[in-house]
This record gives structure tokens, sequence and C-alpha cells, in this order.
């Protein structure tokens, strides 16, 4: 008689007392579930919550390399004093002088300077790009924070946001005080109702007008200010220093600010004896002509 062959693991009624097994705990499994959902499931509870909202990066990734960012024809104009120097030390002047920086993709720099026999110009670019670490705060919010402190350094006030004017016809907030009419009498001037002790004021006589306070001196226009169609926010400052034996010196800085970077161009000049002060429109006119230049620059 022939012997049935033998696999362990794989005696008679085996597999199918683990087939019945495995159907009795599916079963039990099942029908728990289906008397309560809540049990024996474990729910993520950041499931289905929405995300903490992200504030966008800032435009600028990268910065220029600063040194070669300014063509020679404008080094000529704000380094008059390179006309006088041979070929190979104008080179030298014209190639300028890298600000020490550990991270060019952060902040750059460079600076330029010549002589000239009444006096000497200087040149120095610096160039920041700012990086929030705050998820919830844009790049461009906080180069917005620099700035306004370099804003403020200058001593140009930040404009306060105005007050929303309430319609016609409707009553001003309590604790407010409307504008003065121009009918309403100037304090201390007797009241035009008789009834008040005042002197009426005869029918077609014209009005009495009260003294002209005498106004502010007038400016220069070349005070440190705010610029408009200078990236999305500038500022000029512009300081003479006090005169001295050596002369004196003048320092026009202009400030901008596109999306996350800050540029800052700073141009001195500095008079020897008795030279006259350094001419303020003329030190202006250039600063900002190389501002536009590098914002046209950052457009590219």
């Amino acid at each position: 008689m022939q012997r049935k062959r033998y696999s362990p693991g794989r005696a008679p009624g085996t597999l199918l007392g683990l087939g019945a097994g495995l159907a009795v705990a599916l079963g039990a499994l099942t029908g728990c579930s289906a008397a309560d959902p809540s049990e024996g499931v474990t729910i993520d509870a950041k499931a289905g919550a929405a995300a903490a909202p992200v504030a966008a990066p800032g435009r600028y990734r990268t910065l220029f390399e600063p040194c070669g960012a300014v063509p020679q024809t404008t080094l000529r104009d704000l380094l008059p004093g390179t006309a006088a120097l041979a070929d190979a030390d104008r080179a030298k002047a014209f190639r300028g002088t890298a600000a020490v920086t550990y991270d060019t993709d952060r902040r750059v720099g460079c600076a330029w300077s010549a002589d000239t026999d009444d006096g000497s110009h200087r040149l120095v670019l610096d160039v920041e790009r700012v990086v929030s670490y705050d998820p919830m705060v844009s790049d461009a919010a906080r180069a917005q924070e620099v700035y306004v402190r370099k804003q403020l350094a200058a001593k140009i006030p930040v404009p306060a946001t105005p007050t929303p004017t309430p319609p016609a016809g409707t009553t001003a907030p309590t604790g407010t005080t409307p504008p003065a009419s121009a009918t309403t009498a100037p304090a201390g001037t007797p009241s035009g109702n008789p009834s008040e002790g005042g002197t009426a004021t005869p029918t077609g006589a014209p009005a009495t007008t009260p003294p002209a306070t005498p106004s502010a001196p007038a400016t220069t226009g070349l005070e440190p200010r705010l610029l408009s169609g200078l990236g999305d926010i500038a500022f000029v400052d512009d300081t003479l220093g006090p005169a001295s034996a050596s002369g004196h010196q003048r320092v026009v800085s202009v400030v901008f600010r596109t999306s996350n970077v800050i540029v800052t161009v700073e141009y001195q000049q500095r008079t020897t004896g008795s030279v006259a002060a350094p001419d303020s429109k003329e030190l202006q006119d250039r600063a900002q002509n190389l501002a536009r230049l590098l914002a046209d620059r950052l457009e590219e």
C-alpha cells in the first residue's frame, strides 16, 4: 500500500483549524467596529486641521556683485579725481574695494575713493537681503522694519496713518473736537450776538480777519526727506559736518527698499582749507541718480 507524503507543519486538519480561527477573529473585530467606531480606533488630532498660513518668501534670493554694479562712466562723474590718475591707478580706483562679508547672498558692499587738489570724494555701496525666520512674517515685512529703523535714525518721521473724516451730517466721536469753522470768531474777540455783550457785525460789512500767524521758515527742498519713484520706499539724508581747520565734509545717503532688499548709497565729499562746503544739491542729485540705476539693476 502506498504511503502518504509528509510535509512538516501541514498535518491534516491544521489549515482548516487556522482558517476557522482567523474567521472567528475577523468576525469579532468586525462586530466590535460596527457596534462602536470609537473603540479601538486612534484618530490623529492633526488630521484634517487647516495648515497655518506661511508668509511668502522675499522676491530676491541672491544679490548682485557690488563692485561691478556701477558703470565706469558713473564713477568718473562721482570721482572727479580719477581724471588726473595714470591709467593703471585709475583702473584700480574704478575696481573699488569689496566689503568684508561672510555670506554674499545676504549682504555685499563696495567702496571707491579718489583725491583732488582741493579735497576728496568717496562712494560707499551697501546692499542687504533681509530674511525673516518667522513663518508668520514675510521677508519684505521684516525688511520694512529694518528700513524704518534707518529712516528714524536719519530723523525723518514715519507718516502717521490718517484718521478717517466722518461723513457729512454724522456726529463726531465722543472725545474729539471738530475742526474750527471758517466763520468761528477768533478767541478773545467780541461775539457777534448783541445779547452776549458783543458788537454785531453790520450786514454786508467785511468780516474782520485775524492777524496772520507767521509761517515756518521756508525749506530749501534739500532737507532729509522721503523720495518718490524709487523702489518701494526711499529717503535721502544730508549731513554737513562742522567746519574745521581741515575743511568741510558733507555726507549724502540715499536708502531704498525693494521687496526684501535694502540698498544704501553713501556719497561723501571733503573740501580742504578755505574751499567752500560741498554743494548739497549736486551731491544729492548724483547719489539719487546712482540709486535709480541700482534699482533698475534689481529689476533685471
